[in-house]
């Protein structure tokens, strides 16, 4: 139900109370501040826009598997080309910013096509393919400008900082996005994601921290991140784990809302509430990652949230009975499911913040998401076409079930043996 991928404790304190070290660094505090607003706006839009296709433009379940998938086929079909030519050109800030300008005005065609009377599928279908390139481009560039803020023995905690940003603003946001819908109508709910990303783009324009200097093209310079991920036991095992309940998990995406309007009858604000109090738990999960971390080993816990993240889901075909109950069994898969992807990503992005080197990291960061994001629109799709053939609500199981197939890349990796991360990682993530 959750899109992975990445203020724990709503703004973590040390012992005796004092903030941690990176908020009082002015560059941190800004990138944070933009990319909070950023996920105030998505997760509106991440309710909003299937909305505007189920309710305005009364799509079927393959057609909501098609949106799903414009919107994530850019991932299988750019990020190898744009994680190479982003280390190879550089100027990552430049490329984040400009990614958010770009959405934000494809978002804005959304509730002015409305308010012409022109809008359509197929607008919706090119809004989220174009900001689905988009999406490539500033993902790419992030891993590498994370690491150009925040030192290398801070990296859980920036990674905690973040999670739990976003963990708060799924709370916020799609609480707010349920009450927008039904006020203003799920394309005016788009104006303020539209807004967010000028947001993030004004913090970004404010940052100018030492970028990884460049590196010139070389034979191979395409497929190097390719080459390194398939040379490094740790990061193939997670590829393959990530993949997996991706691809599941959007199986279930295709199909949720659908399922949970049109099927359990939920009302977009009690839909919008449940998924903004569910996100409780991944504000539970940015929290705990770091004990967790501490008690049972960095890889563990890696691993824990690969099962976390798709068990919970169990629980939506299994809602039935009065509307309260069924309320409920969605309430603790969101909550659940919040916990589990938390943990899963933040786990992740520490350890490849330590196990990448940084000239390889926006190559390794494209071949990644090729594989892992683009893997997405092919449940979308599954999901659009099994929910018309064998109906939602066995689609939903499927879903559920084949999620948690994903821990099985790991039985032999060196994931379970994994307890901290240091400067030796690096060399036994690249395989050598």
């Amino acid at each position: 139900m959750r899109r992975p991928v990445d203020v724990a404790r709503s703004i973590p304190r040390l012992p005796g109370g004092r903030l941690p070290p990176l908020l009082r660094d002015t560059t941190f505090r800004r990138f944070l501040t933009g990319q909070t607003i950023s996920l105030l706006g998505d997760q509106v839009s991440l309710l909003a826009v299937p909305l505007v296709g189920v309710l305005v433009l009364h799509a079927n379940a393959a057609q909501m598997g098609y949106l799903t998938a414009a919107g994530l086929a850019p991932s299988l079909l750019f990020s190898l080309v744009a994680g190479a030519q982003v280390d190879r050109r550089g100027h990552r800030r430049a490329v984040m910013l400009a990614a958010d300008l770009g959405r934000a005005g494809l978002l804005a065609t959304i509730p002015l096509a409305y308010v012409l009377g022109s809008l359509s599928l197929a607008h919706l279908y090119v809004v989220a393919f174009a900001g689905g390139t988009l999406d490539v481009l500033f993902f790419v560039s992030y891993s590498t400008l994370f690491v150009s803020i925040v030192p290398a023995d801070q990296y859980m905690q920036g990674n905690s900082l973040l999670s739990g940003s976003r963990s708060l603003m799924q709370i916020a946001g799609q609480s707010v996005a349920g009450l927008l819908v039904a006020v203003a109508t799920a394309p005016g709910a788009l104006a303020l994601d539209a807004v967010s990303f000028l947001a993030s783009a004004a913090a970004l324009a404010r940052i100018h921290p030492a970028e990884p200097a460049t590196q010139a093209a070389t034979r191979g310079h395409l497929i190097s991140g390719v080459r390194f991920i398939r040379h490094s036991p740790t990061v193939r095992a997670a590829l393959g784990a990530t993949a997996t309940v991706n691809y599941f998990n959007f199986v279930f995406v295709a199909v949720f809302i659908l399922y949970a309007t049109a099927t359990l009858h939920v009302p977009p604000t009690q839909l919008g509430l449940v998924f903004g109090l569910g996100a409780i738990g991944g504000l539970v999960g940015a929290s705990a990652t770091t004990w967790i971390g501490r008690r049972i080993g960095i890889g563990p816990t890696f691993m824990l949230g690969c099962i976390l993240f798709p068990a919970p889901l169990l629980l939506v075909p299994l809602a039935a009975g009065s509307h309260a109950l069924v309320l409920g069994c969605l309430l603790l898969a969101e909550f659940g499911s919040a916990l589990g992807v938390l943990i899963l990503d933040i786990s992740i992005g520490s350890i490849f913040a330590t196990v990448i080197p940084d000239h390889l990291r926006a190559r390794v960061s494209g071949a990644y998401r090729t594989v892992n994001y683009g893997i997405r629109p092919l449940g979308a799709l599954t999901g659009g076409a099994l929910g018309s053939t064998i109906g939602l609500r066995a689609t939903l199981w499927i879903a559920a079930i084949g999620g948690l197939t994903g821990i099985l890349w790991l039985i032999g990796s060196p994931l379970p043996k994994l307890k901290t991360l240091t400067s030796e990682d690096q060399e036994r993530g690249a395989g050598r």
